[in-house]
């Protein structure tokens, strides 16, 4: 199975199963497009009037050599391997503790509904997060790396909670034999100091959020009396990125139908001096007016288009903006089993709510069905647990045939039950802008080398 595409002057082939890339010429492209379909007579004497005989049977020879070394053309040898990975003993390897359901802002896209994800304000409590990383310890196996995002809400708002944490965390980690990597998210209201120094000594990562524009970040991301955060937030961050040297952290936007020329949000930060931005879709549903519809997606796409164009250019004048979603790693990447099934939610990494109860991942909170157990008893809905373990790109009909499975491993569940009533299922604008994304990261991999050559 292969996936052609042309994007700013590049004829692109990907070989999906194997994930290789070519960047070929237009004979040699398309003989490719042709190749499974037609004799090679009939390909010569199609594109023979147009290219001329000579390149045409040169660019079959180019493709056939391609095929013949294992990179163009390959069968999915992934799909048996999996079913017996997927037999294996489930372990724990991350955790999302909300440490606070509150916050200081009213972000209009919220999930979490200000940080109650629909129940009551509360701050986890430092035996509830004890508890949780007594049962991560305990239930990862073999596994010495551990993940702990603190999460909210604001998670600054229970601050001395973090901090107590990490500290019992760096305890464990000696009596184990563990390490864990702990990240922090925050809106940045009240940033400090003290809070940046903590988290340049302690946090692995840590993900700042701010949608862009000063009108754009006002719109969605107001104090609860209306006034905007912008001015609030920005100096901070610029002083944190700085104190981190640029490194190990994102500031994380989200755009919606209000902002459709997102790009303009990206490069904003960029120019803010900002160098790991993340700026992502909203997600919400159609009676929402900032939605994603589907008529703003041909819009989009030439958004993130426009943005691959601009970070070309920049990474030749020496500017380099690492952008989130265009982060792709085609030589090495992610394990297949990453690849086939996603972040791991509900099997190898749960949220864990203020009072101590577990859920697949932070979208799910409040969402009684999906409670997987507790902090005390453990993760006692097996079933759930199972049928997350069975949530990979070969149980998805709209996966199975999709060039970027390997790559989006499946998409998000909670967007799949959200939009479907079904894990199994996909959020089908997410994937029209998922297959966009995959496609620009190939042209930004592709530019980068022939730039070198």
């Amino acid at each position: 199975m292969i996936h052609q595409y042309k994007n700013n002057g590049y004829n692109i082939v990907l070989d999906v199963n194997s994930g290789s890339v070519h960047v070929m010429d237009d004979a040699a492209y398309d003989v490719a497009a042709l190749w499974e379909s037609q004799e090679k007579d009939a390909i010569l004497r199609r594109l023979g009037p147009v290219y001329g005989t000579a390149e045409v049977a040169e660019a079959m020879e180019e493709v056939a050599a391609l095929q013949k070394e294992g990179t163009l053309f390959t069968e999915d040898e992934y799909e048996e391997d999996f079913k017996v990975f997927q037999e294996r003993p489930t372990v724990v390897k991350a955790l999302c503790l909300h440490i606070a359901h509150d916050c200081n802002l009213a972000c209009r896209y919220c999930f979490a509904e200000e940080g109650e994800y629909h129940g009551r304000r509360a701050l986890m409590s430092f035996e509830v997060g004890k508890a949780a990383l007594d049962f991560l310890i305990a239930n990862s196996g073999s596994r010495r790396n551990l993940e702990v995002d603190f999460f909210g809400g604001e998670p600054t708002l229970n601050f001395q909670v973090v901090k107590d944490l990490v500290a019992y965390g760096r305890q464990q980690e000696k009596l184990h034999g563990k390490r864990f990597r702990f990240t922090l998210t925050t809106n940045g209201v009240l940033l400090n100091d003290e809070i940046m120094e903590f988290a340049n000594r302690e946090m692995a990562n840590v993900v700042l959020s701010i949608d862009g524009r000063r009108e754009v970040n006002d719109k969605m991301r107001p104090f609860r009396n209306g006034s905007g955060s912008y001015d609030r937030i920005v100096p901070k961050f610029q002083r944190f990125a700085e104190s981190r040297n640029q490194q190990d952290y994102y500031v994380r936007g989200t755009f919606t139908h209000h902002n459709l020329d997102f790009s303009q949000d990206v490069l904003h930060l960029a120019d803010l001096g900002f160098r790991r931005i993340s700026v992502e879709p909203v997600v919400a549903q159609e009676t929402d007016d900032y939605a994603i519809r589907g008529e703003d997606l041909p819009k989009l796409f030439l958004e993130y288009d426009k943005l691959a164009a601009e970070l070309v250019k920049r990474h030749k004048q020496g500017d380099d903006v690492l952008f989130f979603h265009f982060m792709i790693d085609l030589e090495g990447g992610p394990c297949v089993a990453k690849r086939l099934s996603g972040c791991g939610s509900g099997t190898e990494y749960l949220a864990v709510t203020p009072w101590g109860d577990f859920y697949p991942c932070h979208q799910f909170v409040g969402n009684e069905k999906f409670c997987m157990g507790n902090v005390t008893d453990g993760v006692t809905n097996i079933a759930l647990r199972d049928e997350f373990k069975g949530c990979n790109v070969y149980a998805k009909e709209k996966c199975r045939e999709c060039f970027a499975r390997f790559y989006c491993s499946g998409g998000c569940a909670a967007n799949s039950y959200n939009f479907h009533g079904d894990i199994h299922d996909a959020y089908d604008i997410g994937c029209a802008l998922q297959k966009k994304r995959v496609e620009c990261a190939i042209m930004l991999k592709a530019a980068e080398a022939l730039d070198t050559e």
